[in-house]
């Protein structure tokens, strides 16, 4: 045991953080200094998942990894729609949930923007015929852009969120 412990003082246990791209980098800072020109402040989204089978939720949490780390160029996620700029909905609208997503949608302040996650969020995707499903997200609330893909990638989700302010 001793031995181990003399092991860990000499050298680090943890592996060393991977280079940042420096093509991510530029971009996750025009996409902060693009947020603090439009909006005056960083930018704040709310994701909720309106149903979805957590692919696209995977991908979402890959973009605070330590690898993409969005949170040093003022992109957060907010626990209350009352503090967001960004609805980011997942998945395809359940009938459950679609109260929800609509009381979710009236609690965030204008002006806001919905975006509609994968292919599901889109228009219902795989799940579209059942009859537990209402539809895409813009059955439901109006959609400002859709990120096609099953699930999207998290540059596709950090590109589609920078087209958010060139529209």
């Amino acid at each position: 045991m001793l031995r181990f412990l003399r092991e860990g003082l000499r050298r680090p246990l943890t592996e060393m953080r991977p280079p940042v791209d420096p093509e991510f980098a530029a971009f996750a800072a025009s996409l902060n200094e693009t947020a603090q020109r439009r909006l005056g402040h960083s930018l704040a989204i709310r994701q909720v998942d309106a149903g979805s089978c957590n692919g696209c939720e995977l991908e979402i949490h890959a973009i605070n990894n330590a690898f993409y780390d969005i949170e040093r160029f003022g992109i957060h996620f907010v626990a209350s729609p009352r503090h967001a700029d960004v609805l980011l909905v997942t998945g395809p609208v359940t009938r459950n949930m679609r109260e929800a997503l609509e009381r979710t949608w009236r609690a965030t302040p204008d002006p806001k923007w919905v975006v509609a996650v994968g292919d599901c969020g889109a228009d219902g995707g795989v799940f579209a015929a059942s009859s537990a499903v209402v539809g895409g997200v813009s059955a439901v609330v109006p959609v400002d852009l859709v990120i096609h893909g099953c699930p999207p990638s998290p540059l596709r989700l950090l590109t589609g969120l920078l087209s958010l302010f060139k529209a």
